[in-house]
């Protein structure tokens, strides 16, 4: 019962929005039909019922001399037949009269008998063939009578229309619906445009789902790094994380993950994460951080993030030691923590010449390096899942919704793979491509897929921010 309210609903808004599509498109281009004439509607309606009166009249004029015609025509056919007739009837009473004796004896009046039935069977024969001719001309002009009637009916047709038409708004949008834009008028560009509203959609994740995806998925695997001469550290996730601050150490959180903090911290704005990359960190919201340092030599401090905005998202640190890196993306970055003298060290990894990348619109990977922590934001929390040979499986491979994944060690191999089922990605609970990882290594992912950069991207077509957002991989 449930889905069948959702396939009406579904329905009814697709009929409501295709109404208001046609309303608005006929009722723009009715209005400039309007003020292009430029003329009086009611003076127009004259004018062309006193043309088409006129045709009209033109018209049964013609008709009437067809009919007089047809009359004439059909005497003269009924004339000549009625001489065929009489002439049949003569050259029946002249051949009883012939006689073999008579001919034989030559007689006079035989002779004559034959010279006239001669005489009557010739002028019988140009007679026939006349009445051929004026039934040929009968057949002709009947076709022309028709023709004439077709073309009356049509006038009579336009006449009552345009006498029918008392308002502006009603000859406007008919002319609209008529009217020819290129090739086809405006209804069969409608009759198109609807169809493609209605069905279009359906066609092209028919065509993706089981033409484009299973060549995406034939594609080399991305491998940033050979090995990993570690795995990062990752803490478990919880609601509230406390963040311990060692001397020299220094924060940087948006500021709507601070909770609270040990007073004595030096604190002060910090406008961008990295001025080496301003246009990614605009993008994925790390501007306006809250820079908290420790300038003590010998005393820890502690300061308490949560997400106030989300009572959802959980909180993990993932701890990156020295040689240790990890491919994230920057949008679930809350917070990073750095060491005295430390810079953050973030390098591109750009991939421009797989074609797998021109099609999922990811072009770019963020890969950072140790030391550093990093506080991770995932929607009911942060998993990490990791890969490890076993005898029962010795090439670990594990796929995760494309809108869960946080990040990943560089040394798996990632690569997109086809949605599992048609009917969840068409319904758009999933994406056209899950995240498949494999091999040796470790990847994050929320619990619950929440809107991340990958669904932003899903929908490049229709919001050019989301789009590039996965092509910069944030």
């Amino acid at each position: 019962m449930g889905v069948m309210i959702k396939i009406i609903r579904w329905l009814a808004e697709k009929a409501a929005a295709a109404g208001l599509i046609l309303g608005l498109g006929l009722a723009a281009s009715g209005v400039w039909l309007f003020l292009r004439d430029n003329v009086d509607f009611d003076e127009w309606r004259h004018d062309v019922m006193r043309t088409l009166t006129g045709e009209r009249a033109k018209v049964q004029s013609a008709l009437a001399d067809v009919q007089r015609r047809l009359g004439q025509t059909s005497a003269g056919i009924a004339a000549e037949q009625d001489r065929i007739r009489q002439s049949d009837k003569i050259i029946a009473q002249l051949t009883q009269l012939d006689s073999t004796w008579d001919r034989l004896t030559g007689d006079a009046q035989q002779k004559a008998n034959r010279e006239r039935r001669t005489k009557l069977e010739q002028t019988r024969a140009e007679t026939a063939a006349h009445v051929a001719a004026l039934q040929t001309d009968f057949q002709r002009t009947t076709w022309e009578r028709d023709g004439l009637e077709i073309a009356l009916g049509k006038l009579d047709t336009q006449l009552r229309t345009i006498e029918s038409k008392r308002s502006k708004v009603y000859h406007y949008l008919e002319r609209v619906w008529n009217y020819r834009l290129g090739r086809f008028t405006v209804k069969v560009w409608v009759y198109l445009t609807l169809g493609l509203y209605f069905f279009g959609p359906t066609i092209g994740k028919l065509a993706l789902y089981f033409a484009l995806a299973p060549l995406i998925v034939r594609g080399r695997p991305v491998r940033l790094a050979e090995s990993q001469p570690e795995m990062p550290g990752v803490g478990l996730s919880h609601v509230s994380v406390d963040i311990t601050l060692l001397p020299g150490e220094r924060l940087w959180v948006r500021e709507k993950f601070l909770q609270a903090s040990d007073e004595g911290l030096k604190r002060k704005m910090r406008f961008l994460l990295d001025w080496r990359m301003p246009l990614t960190w605009m993008a994925s919201g790390l501007t306006e951080l809250v820079e908290m340092r420790n300038r003590h030599l010998a005393r820890e401090f502690v300061c308490t993030l949560s997400n106030r905005a989300d009572p959802h998202s959980e909180l993990a640190v993932v701890i990156l030691r020295p040689g240790v890196t990890m491919v994230l993306r920057p949008s679930f970055i809350a917070g990073v923590i750095l060491g005295a003298g430390q810079a953050l060290k973030v390098r591109r990894r750009w991939q421009l010449l797989r074609w797998q990348a021109w099609v999922t619109l990811q072009f770019r990977f963020l890969e950072f390096h140790g030391p550093c922590r990093l506080v991770i934001a995932g929607s009911r929390g942060v998993r990490a899942e990791w890969l490890v040979n076993r005898a029962e499986n010795p090439h670990p491979a594990r796929r995760t919704n494309q809108d869960a994944t946080i990040g990943f060690t560089p040394n798996l191999d990632y690569q997109p793979v086809r949605a599992e089922t048609f009917w969840s990605y068409y319904r758009g609970m999933n994406p056209l491509f899950d995240d498949l990882f494999s091999g040796q290594g470790l990847f994050l992912c929320q619990q619950v897929s929440a809107d991340g950069d990958a669904r932003k991207a899903r929908k490049f077509w229709s919001n050019v921010w989301g789009g590039a957002l996965k092509v910069f991989g944030l």
